[in-house]
């Protein structure tokens, strides 16, 4: 009887011990630039594009869980697009967006929102100019 008990026992810290940091999935930062590191990270931060660059975003999480990230990319206010990712993660993780067209953006100035399971969760202003 003493077995059985210390093995539901051993079992059951071991569980505990591989839950992780026990927070939920949250999104800690937004990070915008011209290009992303190999764990889709942003590699260079800024805040102003030239009309042909693409535009990166990185909705960085941490905790535990599933959800769906998506973020609302806007020109003045008006709506550019709206991409939506599933995901399922156990501990920080970065998933990236990016904002291209076939033409090049207007000038301009834009916003990035991003959003965990409906809920904002941040929001970054850029801007888009011809280059001096």
């Amino acid at each position: 009887m003493t077995l059985k008990v210390g093995c539901v026992l051993l079992l059951a810290i071991a569980g505990v011990a591989g839950c992780g940091s026990g927070e939920p999935l949250h999104v800690t930062t937004l990070q915008l630039g011209k290009s992303l590191n190999a764990d889709k990270t942003v590699g260079a931060f800024t805040t102003r594009f030239a009309p042909g660059d693409t535009v990166y975003v990185s909705v960085v999480t941490a905790g535990a869980g599933s959800g769906t990230i998506g973020v609302r990319w806007s020109y003045y206010g008006h709506v550019v697009d709206e991409p939506k990712r599933k995901v399922s993660y156990q501990d920080i993780a970065a998933t990236e967006f990016h904002l291209k067209t076939a033409v090049a953006l207007p000038p301009g100035d834009y916003t990035v929102e991003a959003f965990l399971d409906s809920k904002s969760a941040g929001t970054r202003p850029f801007k888009v100019a011809k280059p001096d």
